[in-house]
């Protein structure tokens, strides 16, 4: 038996459709320009930016949704099932920030830090994906302008695909910006076509709470139905700031910001695959911050992932992060917690692993030690199994009373099934074995032994070109625009 955590009656589910379905309606839902004749062929009444969405399309869009679907590995594999109760992990995405282990400052992410956090996560395989884990500072083109601001997100796309044959969860914050990486998918994975039939990323998109699609966002939301490449709705509800106080209420808000997208996701291109995720929190009354580690941020996100279930859609959030400055005890309590009680809900894609200081910094460190809560969370929703047709009385009927279990073939044949042997990162040394030493410093020498067994993929030479190309013109398409804006 799979053990799990519910949150929500059916009867709470229904009534939060039930008021997502009025939100739709009153006050409506603001959206970007660009689907606008979308949304009117359809019958949707759209005035001043602000589309009013009847029931009706919205059931229409949830009926052409997939349930499921399968992200791949570069080798053409099945790597992530985003449907059911499967879940799986990858690190968190878009710091500025990362965790300096030798001065234990925050310091500007630049593209060194990515490389380091691609290369520990593909060696790790509680990470069934990658992510673009941190803005890339120090991103340029070839002709030395600097237009890390503009192309960005493909750059960073770009250096995950270099070094990891994994997915990757990505997304793109411009709508100019996203034909670029789909274009190095597709160089990826061989043609358009194929990329749509094994997709290898999947991208989130946002709207603005409350209740806003914004031109960018409705944009890729139309670009990605498409083209076939998975979306990953991210509502991010802020209660008591930008959403109610109240956690239903919040939770409200996403489905009805949820639903609209969906809606203009499946209008563009019914049955591509999409996903109910997000980055729910609750808004911090002392410090005016969303605490990332507080248990009603991760009761959001399981709420929000039961509607999503109820549904029959893939699930998404935003768990195993921390509001430590550090990676400390609260750093590992806060994310211990989340990574469990996220499993246990069964949310298909947990993104957060490694971030601290409110998805603000990313700490290389921080991943090693939250593969081990995530290895133990995954253990955990294994259940208890039965093995063999006794549970004990055969292996009594070889030790009687010794009690020497040990020497058993069971014993031998079944330990690694029914136990997580953590890394070296764990401690369970008997005092005086080894010399003692903190966690921190433990998954800092983990680190390395990762780095350090890395082996960077092997790419066709065509396909490096293509990537080459891609960058390079994104990068002057980015630089005439910027320099015409200037003019």
């Amino acid at each position: 038996m799979r053990p799990k955590i519910q949150l929500l009656s059916a009867e709470l589910i229904g009534r939060i459709l039930g008021e997502a379905f009025e939100l739709l309606m009153n006050p409506g839902v603001r959206v970007g320009s660009a689907v606008v004749e979308l949304l009117q062929s359809a019958g949707v009444e759209v005035r001043d930016g602000v589309a009013r969405i009847p029931e009706r399309v919205v059931r229409q869009c949830l009926a052409s949704a997939p349930h499921d679907f399968y992200l791949y590995s570069r080798q053409g594999e099945k790597a992530v099932h985003y449907g059911g109760d499967d879940v799986h992990f990858d690190p968190g995405s878009c710091c500025v920030q990362v965790l300096d282990p030798d001065t234990m400052e925050a310091r500007s992410s630049e593209t060194r830090d990515l490389v380091r956090l691609v290369q520990v996560a593909e060696m790790l395989p509680q990470f069934a994906a990658q992510s673009t884990a941190v803005v890339c500072s120090d991103a340029c083109n070839g002709g030395g302008k600097d237009v890390s601001n503009a192309i960005g997100d493909l750059y960073r796309l770009f250096v995950v695909l270099e070094h990891s044959d994994k997915p990757v969860v990505t997304g793109s914050f411009s709508a100019a910006g996203l034909g670029g990486m789909i274009d190095l998918l597709a160089a990826d994975s061989g043609s358009r076509e194929k990329l749509r039939q094994q997709p290898r990323a999947v991208f989130d998109v946002c709207p603005s709470p409350p209740l806003n699609w914004s031109e960018f966002g409705s944009h890729n939301l139309l670009d990605l139905a498409r083209a076939g490449v998975p979306a990953e709705l991210v509502s991010m509800p802020l209660a008591g700031g930008t959403a109610p106080v109240t956690l239903a209420g919040s939770v409200t808000q996403h489905a009805a910001e949820s639903l609209a997208g969906i809606v203009l996701h499946q209008l563009a291109g019914p049955g591509s695959p999409i996903v109910w995720g997000g980055a729910p929190a609750i808004f911090d009354m002392r410090s005016g911050g969303a605490p990332m580690g507080a248990v009603e941020t991760a009761m959001l996100n399981m709420a929000c992932c039961e509607v999503g279930k109820h549904l029959g859609l893939p699930t998404h959030g935003y768990l195993v992060a921390t509001d430590s400055k550090f990676v400390d005890a609260q750093a590992g309590a806060e994310s211990a917690r989340s990574a469990t009680l996220g499993a246990l809900t069964g949310i298909n894609m947990i993104s957060g692993a490694g971030m601290i200081e409110s998805l603000a910094c990313q700490s290389v460190e921080k991943l090693v030690m939250d593969a081990e809560s995530i290895a133990s969370a995954q253990r955990l929703v294994r259940g208890v199994e039965v093995r063999g047709e006794s549970l004990a009385t055969a292996m009594f009927a070889q030790t009687g009373l010794s009690g020497n279990f040990l020497t058993l073939k069971e014993t031998r044949a079944l330990f690694r099934q029914e136990q997580y042997l953590p890394s070296p990162v764990t401690d369970r040394s008997a005092r005086g074995s080894v010399p003692p030493t903190d966690v921190f410093t433990r998954a800092r020498a983990r680190v390395d032994e990762l780095v350090s067994s890395y082996r960077k993929p092997s790419l066709p030479e065509d396909v490096l070109r293509k990537f080459s190309a891609i960058v390079d013109r994104e990068a002057d398409r980015a630089g005439a625009v910027a320099g015409s804006s200037r003019n």
